[in-house]
């Protein structure tokens, strides 16, 4: 394993992120700070608890994710693309690293900068409202590997744009609407019952179920039903990766 290769990547991308730190840490921060605000505090104090816990700290989790999963999409698929529209993509391809280590490479910053700001906004909640963590290693698990998964889809969504549009369409136009109508601000259990059903076709009810549990200990699905769901999501990832690099898919050509 090429371990000098991998950590060039990784620092390259570490780097370019620590170049714009408003736009790569202050401006998802301050958004999220805007949404504790208007839905925490401005609307939460009108709202009933739920499940037992506040509308203020019920939100949490979901804003979490909210951000992570944008972010990590947004951090991989641009450190992936820029080298495709600069033509230095063939530089990592024809050096002696294998695609697996230069996924690592990309991924592995793209996860690292989503789980800071996850922490960091995690840190900022503090300021806002009072909150226990019922299991906080199954949250740093959910944060580590929702992370990895939605830097993995960034990936792919990188090497297939072929434009600017094409890199921020699935981010704007799917995920962002997914992640809200997933009970990103609410319970899924108060929608009526033909909602919920539909509702659960929607893999971002998992992933913030699962991660609201690790909170409050309160789901909306069983939170082994979340663990099997993100594993199957990130084992298709992997195969779309796999499949990618073995075709040369947007990469040759």
């Amino acid at each position: 394993m090429n371990i000098y290769a991998m950590r060039a990547i990784y620092h390259f991308e570490m780097a370019r992120s620590f170049r714009a730190p408003l736009q790569s840490i202050a401006s998802p921060v301050i958004s999220t700070i805007l949404y504790f605000v208007v839905f925490g505090s401005a609307i939460g104090s009108r709202m009933t608890m739920i499940d037992g816990v506040p509308y203020g700290v019920f939100i949490v989790p979901g804003l979490i994710m909210l951000t992570v999963i944008i972010q990590s999409v947004a951090n991989a698929s641009f450190g992936i693309y820029f080298p495709k529209y600069l033509g230095t993509i063939y530089e990592p391809l024809s050096a002696p690293i294998s695609p697996w280590e230069m996924v690592i490479g990309y991924v592995g910053a793209a996860t690292t900068k989503s789980i800071a700001l996850g922490l960091i906004i995690l840190a900022v909640s503090y300021l806002f409202v009072p909150i226990t963590i019922a299991h906080p290693l199954v949250m740093l698990f959910f944060l580590f590997i929702t992370s990895v998964a939605f830097s993995l889809l960034g990936f792919i969504i990188g090497i297939c744009s072929r434009n600017f549009e094409q890199l921020n369409i699935v981010p704007t136009l799917i995920l962002t609407p997914l992640v809200f109508l997933g009970g990103s601000f609410y319970s899924i259990k108060i929608l009526p019952q033909v909602w919920q059903t539909i509702t659960l076709f929607n893999p971002a009810v998992y992933l913030i179920s699962g991660f609201r549990w690790a909170f409050f200990d309160v789901s909306d699905v069983p939170v082994t039903l979340s663990l099997v769901a993100i594993g199957l999501f990130s084992a298709l990832l992997l195969g779309i990766v796999s499949w990618i690099f073995s075709t040369g898919y947007r990469l040759r050509n």
